[in-house]
């Protein structure tokens, strides 16, 4: 297992060791970065997502200028979300909804229940609860 703050430098000198050119390595890292995600810093994972729906995009033959339009961006938010990552929430959401990729966010922080008691547990917690009472002292 890789230390977290040693992560970066180990992919570089992986990319390194392989003697790939600029343009493949710089994918090849994009590849370990959207799999390692429990690795990576929260840029990281913004620069990734980035990446993921600019890909999307051009899988659609879609224009930055196109699918802006489509989602109701600016052009220069659909170029910031592209480049790192860096939207509101509603952004994109909103592009997701153009590219049809709202099926993509179902399953997005859907508490998973594994067992019967775990799903007992989320039973209780979804249930109104009040705080308990302070006991005089």
């Amino acid at each position: 297992m890789i230390a977290r703050g040693s992560y970066r430098s180990h992919l570089l000198s992986r990319i390194s060791k392989a003697h790939y050119n600029g343009a493949y390595a710089i994918f090849f890292a994009l590849r370990v970065i959207k799999v390692t995600f429990n690795l990576s810093t929260p840029a990281e994972i913004l620069h990734a997502l980035g990446v993921r729906l600019r890909e999307q995009r051009l899988a659609q033959s879609l224009t930055q200028r196109e699918l802006a339009q489509m989602a109701g961006l600016s052009l220069g938010a659909l170029r910031k979300l592209e480049s790192d990552g860096q939207c509101s929430l509603e952004t994109l959401v909103r592009v997701a909804q153009a590219l049809g990729l709202l099926e993509a966010l179902d399953d997005l922080f859907v508490l998973k229940r594994q067992s019967i008691a775990q799903m007992e547990q989320v039973d209780l917690v979804s249930r109104r609860q009040r705080a308990p009472r302070k006991r005089a002292s």
